[in-house]
């Protein structure tokens, strides 16, 4: 049988394509303007289909026709666009979504963004599309899902919206719940301690291997998987002292006052997750692109035992053992993981790069319940 196709725009690294191909989809064209996410997405899927430049410069006759588009053009900060003025430069990468659509003649179409996309002027134009504009021939479904629902270590709500010419597509029932009801056919939702469990605690160095991969006919740090990017980073001392405080689930007001930071010390309330620690049999909060940093969210690692207090100590505040605690956050390898990548999955770029890839990827086991439901439809 012939396998359905499928064009990737705003690919990223291809956490859409790694979901859509596992279900059999054959990628003809994917499109990404950043050059190290595109270098990734070509040492996965080959190189031969990739564009690593700007979509506008895509010409019509280059664009295939496919079964399938799926992507999620950005949002501009969901600022007020004029909704009918589609010459509004802010528009530029959604009419491009759309030429896309009239050039390559989908039978359905895919689009993923940020959980509060649905309530944006962005949402409202392409609805305006689908209901009297160059989008009519298309019905929508729309919802907001949580990746956790659908077999991923982690919470993290995205907009799905499928468009479809061959009639409405519903989006997929959840396979996961936190608490599934017995007979219900559910599955609990999958941890940190599922993805990452058994990864050595204390990584055995501190840079990317030293190799470079040609992409596009640039140089570029690379390729590398697996263990290659389970690094740590080296924190100061106060820095680690800091981390000891945190248990799982907690933040920076587990940490002893004089230990903070001035800005954190006199901001008695809000950003609570800042320093915060995962826990082991929890999915984890969203891996977004600076996952590397602490003080950017709850990104420590899970593995903490309280230690003894001090005599002299506030028993408000309790130290984790050193020897039985890990006080780093996590590497890019359990990022990954946690993304749902497979272990295998290869990276190029800098270390900032293939976190900022990670960190923007849609995780691959929401993309692949997506295709599940789209497969009937167009195959």
């Amino acid at each position: 049988m012939t396998k359905p196709t499928m064009i990737d725009l705003f690919a990223g690294c291809g956490g859409m394509t790694v979901g859509f191909a596992g279900e059999g989809f054959d990628p003809l064209l994917a499109v990404e303007w950043d050059r190290a996410a595109a270098a990734t997405y070509a040492a996965n899927f080959g190189e031969d289909h990739t564009v690593a430049g700007d979509i506008a410069l895509v010409e019509k006759k280059s664009i295939p026709r496919a079964d399938v588009i799926i992507g999620g053009p950005p949002c501009q900060g969901f600022s007020n666009l004029g909704l009918k003025d589609l010459a509004d430069p802010r528009n530029q990468l959604w009419r491009e979504y759309m030429r896309f659509i009239h050039a390559a003649k989908p039978k359905v179409f895919v689009i993923e963004n940020v959980d509060r996309f649905y309530a944006s002027p962005e949402f409202q134009m392409l609805q305006e599309e689908v209901d009297h504009g160059t989008l009519k021939a298309y019905t929508l479904s729309h919802r907001v899902l949580n990746a956790a629902d659908y077999g991923v270590s982690q919470r993290r709500r995205r907009t799905i919206i499928i468009g479809s010419r061959v009639g409405p597509i519903d989006l997929p029932a959840p396979t996961h719940a936190k608490d599934p009801q017995p007979g219900s056919g559910l599955l609990p939702w999958r941890t940190v301690r599922d993805v990452i469990s058994g990864l050595p605690a204390k990584p055995d160095h501190v840079n990317l291997p030293d190799s470079k991969a040609e992409f596009f006919g640039d140089w570029f740090p690379g390729t590398f998987k697996g263990l290659d990017i389970h690094f740590r980073r080296d924190p100061r001392p106060e820095s680690l002292e800091r981390y000891s405080y945190v248990p799982p689930g907690g933040g920076r007001f587990d940490v002893r006052p004089d230990l903070l930071p001035r800005c954190w010390a006199e901001k008695p309330t809000g950003t609570t997750d800042v320093m915060g620690r995962m826990h082991w049999d929890r999915p984890s909060l969203t891996i977004r692109t600076e996952f590397f940093k602490p003080e950017k969210g709850a990104y420590l690692h899970p593995q903490w035992v309280p230690g003894r207090q001090p005599a002299d100590d506030d028993s408000r505040y309790i130290k984790g053992d050193p020897n039985l605690s890990v006080d780093r956050v996590i590497t890019h390898y359990e990022a990954s993981l946690i993304q749902a990548f497979p272990q295998d999955y290869l990276w190029v770029g800098t270390k900032t790069q293939i976190a900022k890839q990670i960190g923007n990827a849609v995780p691959s086991g929401l993309a692949r319940a997506i295709a599940k439901q789209v497969l009937p439809a167009v195959s």
